[in-house]
């Protein structure tokens, strides 16, 4: 056995070390090696929207997609089960997984009507803030603005010519 091998044979692949890891590809449809469990699996409540509502929008993205596939591996057992010709003992699984589902719809709704409205408050605010600062402006300038227009308007009738008596010609 060579120094290196001596040094680093904990570094080999064990199967122990690869048993914990994630499942790829077309297995994840299944819970058990067979194509469906002989035995019931108990599985937790459905989240309720209290719950939910404390999660921030990543955690619910997160939980989304678990329950999708968990829906989609439901499906999958489902469909072998009925192929086979044999009971599908998780129907109380799948009406959980969409109740929490729909839940999440709700909360994400709910969410959206509250950001849509807040919108709405600040351009209503905005609008009612330009519009105070518009006639305060309009009030420190008016009384300067309104002499102008008077004395603009005296001022040409004067010059006009046609106000003027025309020069005497000379002979």
């Amino acid at each position: 056995m060579s120094l290196f091998q001596r040094t680093f044979h904990r570094l080999r692949p064990t199967a122990s070390r690869f048993a914990a890891q994630r499942v790829r590809g077309l297995d994840e449809f299944f819970e058990t090696p067979t194509s469906i469990p002989t035995t019931e699996i108990t599985a937790g409540r459905a989240w309720d929207a209290a719950d939910l509502r404390k999660k921030d929008f990543e955690d619910l993205h997160k939980l989304w997609y678990v329950l999708l596939k968990e829906r989609n591996m439901l499906a999958t057992q489902k469909g072998e089960a009925e192929r086979l010709k044999v009971d599908f003992l998780h129907q109380d699984r799948v009406v959980k997984v969409k109740k929490s589902m729909a839940r999440i719809k709700g909360v994400l709704t709910e969410r959206q009507i509250a950001y849509d409205e807040a919108v709405k408050e600040l351009e209503k605010r905005r609008e009612v803030e330009e519009k105070a600062q518009l006639e305060a402006f309009n009030s420190t300038f008016k009384p300067a603005a309104a002499a102008a227009p008077a004395k603009a308007q005296s001022a040409p009738a004067a010059a006009s010519p046609s106000a003027a008596p025309a020069p005497a010609a000379k002979q």
